[in-house]
Protein backbone atom coordinates (compact mmCIF):
# COMPACT_ATOMS: atom_id res chain seq x y z
CA UNK A 1 0.00 0.00 0.00
CA UNK A 2 1.20 3.33 -0.97
CA UNK A 3 1.79 5.69 2.07
CA UNK A 4 -0.55 8.16 1.81
CA UNK A 5 1.92 10.80 2.86
CA UNK A 6 3.67 9.74 -0.65
CA UNK A 7 3.17 11.59 -3.78
CA UNK A 8 1.88 9.44 -6.67
CA UNK A 9 5.82 9.69 -8.01
CA UNK A 10 8.07 9.38 -5.69
CA UNK A 11 12.25 10.17 -6.43
CA UNK A 12 13.56 6.53 -4.90
CA UNK A 13 16.23 7.32 -2.35
CA UNK A 14 18.76 4.75 -0.45
CA UNK A 15 20.65 5.72 2.87
CA UNK A 16 22.90 3.27 4.91
CA UNK A 17 25.24 2.97 7.76
CA UNK A 18 29.08 2.91 7.58
CA UNK A 19 31.39 2.90 3.74
CA UNK A 20 30.42 -0.83 3.40
CA UNK A 21 26.79 1.26 2.71
CA UNK A 22 28.17 2.23 -0.50
CA UNK A 23 27.89 -0.75 -2.50
CA UNK A 24 24.69 -1.99 -0.92
CA UNK A 25 23.31 1.10 -2.14
CA UNK A 26 24.12 0.83 -5.53
CA UNK A 27 22.72 -2.53 -5.43
CA UNK A 28 19.68 -1.20 -4.00
CA UNK A 29 19.29 1.35 -6.80
CA UNK A 30 19.74 -0.94 -9.19
CA UNK A 31 16.79 -2.71 -8.05
CA UNK A 32 14.69 0.30 -8.24
CA UNK A 33 15.47 1.32 -11.37
CA UNK A 34 14.18 -1.94 -11.97
CA UNK A 35 10.89 -1.24 -10.48
CA UNK A 36 12.09 -3.46 -6.99
CA UNK A 37 9.87 -2.48 -4.33
CA UNK A 38 12.00 -0.60 -1.21
CA UNK A 39 11.70 -4.09 0.58
CA UNK A 40 13.16 -5.82 -2.51
CA UNK A 41 16.16 -3.25 -2.46
CA UNK A 42 17.32 -3.30 1.29
CA UNK A 43 17.50 -7.11 1.25
CA UNK A 44 19.30 -7.12 -1.93
CA UNK A 45 21.51 -4.51 -0.60
CA UNK A 46 21.98 -6.15 2.62
CA UNK A 47 23.05 -9.39 1.15
CA UNK A 48 25.92 -7.52 -0.90
CA UNK A 49 27.54 -6.77 2.58
CA UNK A 50 26.76 -10.72 3.68
CA UNK A 51 28.62 -12.06 0.80
CA UNK A 52 31.99 -9.58 1.38
CA UNK A 53 32.46 -7.40 4.51
CA UNK A 54 36.11 -6.47 5.09
CA UNK A 55 35.13 -5.07 8.19
CA UNK A 56 34.56 -8.45 9.00
CA UNK A 57 30.89 -7.40 11.22
CA UNK A 58 28.30 -8.98 9.13
CA UNK A 59 27.88 -12.54 7.79
CA UNK A 60 29.45 -15.70 8.15
CA UNK A 61 32.71 -14.26 7.90
CA UNK A 62 32.73 -12.68 10.72
CA UNK A 63 34.74 -12.53 13.87
CA UNK A 64 32.79 -14.78 16.42
CA UNK A 65 31.90 -15.12 19.69
CA UNK A 66 33.98 -16.12 22.68
CA UNK A 67 33.44 -19.53 22.11
CA UNK A 68 34.64 -19.20 18.63
CA UNK A 69 30.95 -19.41 17.40
CA UNK A 70 29.54 -16.59 14.36
CA UNK A 71 25.93 -16.24 15.43
CA UNK A 72 24.07 -13.68 13.46
CA UNK A 73 20.56 -11.42 13.14
CA UNK A 74 18.78 -10.07 10.85
CA UNK A 75 15.69 -7.66 10.70
CA UNK A 76 13.40 -6.19 7.70
CA UNK A 77 10.21 -3.75 8.08
CA UNK A 78 7.90 -2.00 6.07
CA UNK A 79 5.73 0.79 6.37
CA UNK A 80 2.79 -1.02 7.08
CA UNK A 81 4.08 -2.57 10.58
CA UNK A 82 5.21 -5.76 8.83
CA UNK A 83 8.55 -6.97 10.21
CA UNK A 84 10.27 -10.11 10.14
CA UNK A 85 13.65 -10.98 12.22
CA UNK A 86 15.91 -13.86 13.21
CA UNK A 87 18.61 -13.63 15.63
CA UNK A 88 21.35 -15.74 17.25
CA UNK A 89 21.17 -18.28 13.71
CA UNK A 90 24.21 -20.28 12.54
CA UNK A 91 25.75 -21.18 9.21
CA UNK A 92 23.06 -19.01 7.50
CA UNK A 93 24.40 -16.66 4.34
CA UNK A 94 21.87 -14.66 4.24
CA UNK A 95 19.92 -13.75 7.53
CA UNK A 96 18.19 -10.87 5.83
CA UNK A 97 16.64 -13.29 3.49
CA UNK A 98 15.96 -15.58 5.99
CA UNK A 99 14.37 -12.24 8.47
CA UNK A 100 12.06 -11.28 5.09
CA UNK A 101 10.56 -15.08 4.93
CA UNK A 102 9.85 -14.60 8.12
CA UNK A 103 7.86 -11.63 7.86
CA UNK A 104 6.00 -13.22 4.36
CA UNK A 105 5.62 -16.84 5.25
CA UNK A 106 4.67 -16.76 8.58
CA UNK A 107 2.41 -15.37 11.42
CA UNK A 108 5.30 -14.52 13.16
CA UNK A 109 7.99 -11.66 13.90
CA UNK A 110 10.83 -13.37 15.64
CA UNK A 111 12.17 -16.46 14.65
CA UNK A 112 16.11 -17.34 16.69
CA UNK A 113 18.36 -20.02 16.73
CA UNK A 114 17.82 -23.67 16.55
CA UNK A 115 14.38 -22.88 14.84
CA UNK A 116 15.47 -20.11 12.79
CA UNK A 117 17.84 -22.88 11.22
CA UNK A 118 14.86 -25.17 10.43
CA UNK A 119 12.93 -22.94 9.32
CA UNK A 120 15.70 -21.66 6.47
CA UNK A 121 15.96 -25.60 5.63
CA UNK A 122 12.08 -26.06 5.09
CA UNK A 123 12.17 -22.95 3.01
CA UNK A 124 15.28 -24.65 1.00
CA UNK A 125 18.09 -22.14 2.55
CA UNK A 126 21.16 -23.84 2.57
CA UNK A 127 22.47 -24.04 6.44
CA UNK A 128 25.96 -24.69 6.56
CA UNK A 129 28.21 -26.56 9.68
CA UNK A 130 29.83 -23.79 12.15
CA UNK A 131 33.07 -22.60 10.61
CA UNK A 132 35.59 -19.52 10.62
CA UNK A 133 37.20 -18.52 8.14
CA UNK A 134 40.99 -18.66 9.14
CA UNK A 135 41.33 -14.99 9.42
CA UNK A 136 38.56 -15.15 11.58
CA UNK A 137 39.96 -18.13 13.52
CA UNK A 138 43.37 -16.45 13.78
CA UNK A 139 42.11 -13.16 15.34
CA UNK A 140 40.16 -15.22 17.83
CA UNK A 141 43.02 -17.60 19.17
CA UNK A 142 44.68 -14.98 19.33
CA UNK A 143 41.86 -13.08 21.64
CA UNK A 144 41.87 -16.24 23.78
CA UNK A 145 45.38 -15.26 24.86
CA UNK A 146 43.73 -12.55 27.18
CA UNK A 147 40.32 -12.95 26.85
CA UNK A 148 39.78 -9.06 27.40
CA UNK A 149 36.50 -7.75 26.34
CA UNK A 150 36.82 -4.05 25.15
CA UNK A 151 34.79 -3.47 21.66
CA UNK A 152 36.46 -0.69 19.88
CA UNK A 153 34.37 2.70 18.98
CA UNK A 154 34.09 2.18 15.12
CA UNK A 155 35.56 -1.24 14.67
CA UNK A 156 34.09 -3.74 16.91
CA UNK A 157 31.35 -1.09 17.40
CA UNK A 158 29.96 -0.56 13.68
CA UNK A 159 28.76 -4.13 13.55
CA UNK A 160 25.86 -3.58 10.90
CA UNK A 161 24.59 -2.76 7.79
CA UNK A 162 21.39 -1.33 8.26
CA UNK A 163 19.68 0.06 4.96
CA UNK A 164 16.48 2.47 4.40
CA UNK A 165 14.79 2.95 0.78
CA UNK A 166 12.08 4.70 -0.32
CA UNK A 167 10.40 3.56 -3.82
CA UNK A 168 9.08 5.27 -6.57
CA UNK A 169 5.37 3.81 -5.34
CA UNK A 170 5.89 5.94 -2.01
CA UNK A 171 7.09 2.69 0.25
CA UNK A 172 9.76 2.62 2.63
CA UNK A 173 11.26 -0.55 3.70
CA UNK A 174 14.39 -0.82 6.62
CA UNK A 175 16.80 -3.98 6.80
CA UNK A 176 19.38 -4.47 9.31
CA UNK A 177 21.90 -7.53 9.35
CA UNK A 178 24.81 -8.35 11.16
CA UNK A 179 27.15 -10.40 13.65
CA UNK A 180 27.41 -8.59 16.65
CA UNK A 181 29.75 -7.37 18.81
CA UNK A 182 33.28 -9.82 18.41
CA UNK A 183 33.41 -12.03 21.49
CA UNK A 184 30.30 -11.43 23.32
CA UNK A 185 28.88 -13.69 25.25
CA UNK A 186 27.58 -17.06 23.58
CA UNK A 187 23.95 -16.45 23.40
CA UNK A 188 24.20 -12.23 23.27
CA UNK A 189 21.35 -10.56 20.79
CA UNK A 190 21.94 -6.50 20.07
CA UNK A 191 19.59 -4.50 18.52
CA UNK A 192 19.51 -5.07 15.08
CA UNK A 193 16.73 -7.74 15.05
CA UNK A 194 14.63 -6.15 17.68
CA UNK A 195 12.03 -3.88 16.08
CA UNK A 196 11.67 -0.75 17.43
CA UNK A 197 15.64 -0.38 18.28
CA UNK A 198 17.38 -1.39 15.67
CA UNK A 199 15.05 -0.40 12.64
CA UNK A 200 11.29 0.95 13.01
CA UNK A 201 9.23 2.25 9.98
CA UNK A 202 5.74 3.58 10.29
CA UNK A 203 3.52 5.31 7.93
CA UNK A 204 3.01 7.99 7.12
CA UNK A 205 6.04 9.14 8.92
CA UNK A 206 8.96 7.68 8.51
CA UNK A 207 11.61 5.57 9.40
CA UNK A 208 15.18 5.03 11.51
CA UNK A 209 17.99 2.89 11.61
CA UNK A 210 20.27 2.55 13.99
CA UNK A 211 24.22 1.05 14.15
CA UNK A 212 26.61 0.75 16.90
CA UNK A 213 26.72 -0.50 20.77
CA UNK A 214 23.62 -2.37 20.65
CA UNK A 215 22.75 -2.57 24.58
CA UNK A 216 22.43 0.95 24.34
CA UNK A 217 19.96 0.84 21.81
CA UNK A 218 17.83 -1.47 23.21
CA UNK A 219 17.72 -0.03 26.50
CA UNK A 220 15.62 3.10 24.78
CA UNK A 221 14.52 1.98 21.84
CA UNK A 222 16.15 4.41 19.68
CA UNK A 223 14.59 3.94 16.44
CA UNK A 224 11.64 4.02 17.80
CA UNK A 225 12.18 6.78 19.62
CA UNK A 226 13.49 8.88 16.15
CA UNK A 227 10.36 8.15 14.61
CA UNK A 228 7.90 9.12 17.13
CA UNK A 229 10.08 12.47 17.61
CA UNK A 230 9.14 13.07 13.72
CA UNK A 231 5.67 11.69 14.31
CA UNK A 232 5.81 14.50 16.45
CA UNK A 233 6.82 17.54 14.30
CA UNK A 234 10.20 16.84 14.09
CA UNK A 235 12.45 17.15 11.10
CA UNK A 236 14.74 13.72 10.37
CA UNK A 237 18.20 15.40 11.48
CA UNK A 238 16.02 16.50 14.73
CA UNK A 239 14.69 13.30 15.38
CA UNK A 240 18.14 12.23 14.92
CA UNK A 241 19.41 14.44 17.28
CA UNK A 242 16.72 13.94 19.74
CA UNK A 243 16.96 9.94 19.88
CA UNK A 244 20.96 9.97 20.42
CA UNK A 245 20.10 12.98 23.42
CA UNK A 246 18.25 9.88 24.65
CA UNK A 247 20.82 7.48 24.59
CA UNK A 248 23.60 9.08 26.07
CA UNK A 249 21.28 10.35 29.34
CA UNK A 250 20.24 6.63 29.56
CA UNK A 251 23.61 5.10 29.49
CA UNK A 252 26.42 6.82 31.12
CA UNK A 253 30.40 7.44 29.36
CA UNK A 254 29.43 8.01 25.89
CA UNK A 255 33.34 8.29 25.70
CA UNK A 256 33.48 4.84 25.81
CA UNK A 257 30.70 3.45 23.13
CA UNK A 258 29.69 4.91 19.49
CA UNK A 259 25.82 5.12 18.42
CA UNK A 260 25.35 6.58 14.58
CA UNK A 261 21.56 7.06 14.26
CA UNK A 262 19.87 7.82 10.44
CA UNK A 263 16.37 8.84 9.63
CA UNK A 264 14.12 9.46 6.73
CA UNK A 265 10.37 10.52 6.34
CA UNK A 266 8.35 10.01 3.43
CA UNK A 267 8.83 13.45 1.59
CA UNK A 268 12.61 12.18 1.45
CA UNK A 269 14.23 14.14 3.63
CA UNK A 270 16.69 12.43 5.92
CA UNK A 271 18.60 13.12 9.18
CA UNK A 272 22.34 11.53 10.29
CA UNK A 273 23.90 11.71 13.82
CA UNK A 274 26.02 9.43 15.98
CA UNK A 275 27.30 10.41 19.57
CA UNK A 276 30.97 10.34 18.28
CA UNK A 277 32.90 11.43 15.14
CA UNK A 278 33.61 8.52 12.87
CA UNK A 279 29.83 7.16 12.00
CA UNK A 280 29.72 7.34 7.89
CA UNK A 281 26.80 7.07 6.04
CA UNK A 282 25.91 6.61 2.61
CA UNK A 283 22.72 8.36 0.83
CA UNK A 284 22.57 7.19 -2.71
CA UNK A 285 25.98 6.54 -4.21
CA UNK A 286 27.83 9.62 -1.90
CA UNK A 287 29.79 8.74 1.24
CA UNK A 288 28.89 11.63 4.58
CA UNK A 289 30.38 11.98 7.82
CA UNK A 290 27.53 12.28 10.33
CA UNK A 291 27.82 15.10 12.82
CA UNK A 292 28.75 13.85 16.47
CA UNK A 293 27.43 14.86 19.63
CA UNK A 294 30.88 14.76 20.96
CA UNK A 295 33.45 16.84 19.93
Amino acid sequence: MTSPAAAASTTPLVLSTWNHGLPANRKAIEVLARGGSALDAVEAGCMVVELDCPDMTVGLGSRPDREGRVTLDAAVMTGDGRAGCVAFVQGVAHPVALARLVRDRTPHVLLVGAGAEQFARECGIEVRPPALTPKAEEEWRAWLAERRYAPKINIENHDTISMLALDARGEMAAASTTSGLAYKMHGRVGDSPIIGAGIFVDAPVGGAICTGLGETVLRTLGAHLAVEAMRAGATPQQACEAAIERIVARNPNPESYQVGMLAMDFTGRTGAFAVQRGFTYCLGTDLHDAPPRLR
